[in-house]
């Protein structure tokens, strides 16, 4: 029982690590006035035919602070890689020089601003409620096993530690939220 009972809380534990993994890189996406690669991460090129991450089809650079460039290893790629940009619609417009692709991060308006600060704080909410349903999973696990024999106090003990675990990671989720609010309102 007690091996079991550890069971649950290390793959609570783990699931609770990959929400929050999960977050970080949903943050790294949304942009803070500052040319990243992340920036296309997660967009796909047809790559005759078979969908490609843009990061394996050229090279992607950061030129300067509001610059991200794009040299393809293929000229022929150029076409497509700039399609794809477009059809992601990541407020972004691609400039195809016939070498490269560059694209210029036009410099945030207060409004845009705090749209971006909504959105990190949707995708924080998300996290929040991810780990509060492996927390309840967790929990009903505990109970089952105190229905076929566990010890009460025994089962107390293991929803205190998911329960510490779980304000744990919730507040790990508010200090990632408050520092990516930092980083997109600094101007």
């Amino acid at each position: 029982m007690q091996e079991e009972l550890d069971l649950f809380i290390e793959e609570a534990n783990e699931q609770m690590g990959k929400a929050i993994s999960h977050l970080e890189s949903e943050l790294l996406k949304i942009r803070a006035g500052k040319a990243t690669p992340n920036i296309v991460d997660g967009l796909v090129v047809d790559y005759y035919g078979s969908p490609t991450p843009i990061n394996q089809v050229g090279n992607v650079s950061v030129a300067d602070s509001r610059t991200l460039t794009i040299q393809p290893w293929e000229k022929n790629m150029l076409q497509p890689i700039e399609r794809s940009i477009i059809a992601a619609n990541i407020g972004i417009t691609p400039q195809n020089d016939g070498n490269m692709i560059r694209l210029f991060l036009p410099p945030l308006t207060e409004e845009r601003r705090k749209e971006l600060v909504k959105r990190a704080l949707g995708e924080g909410e998300q996290s929040k409620v991810a780990i509060r349903s492996i927390r309840r999973e967790a929990m009903e696990q505990v109970k089952k096993l105190q229905k076929n024999g566990l010890s009460e106090d025994i089962g107390k003990d293991a929803e205190e530690k998911i329960q510490g675990t779980t304000d744990k990671y919730i507040a790990l989720v508010d200090k990632l939220l408050a520092t990516k609010e930092k980083e997109i309102m600094t101007v």
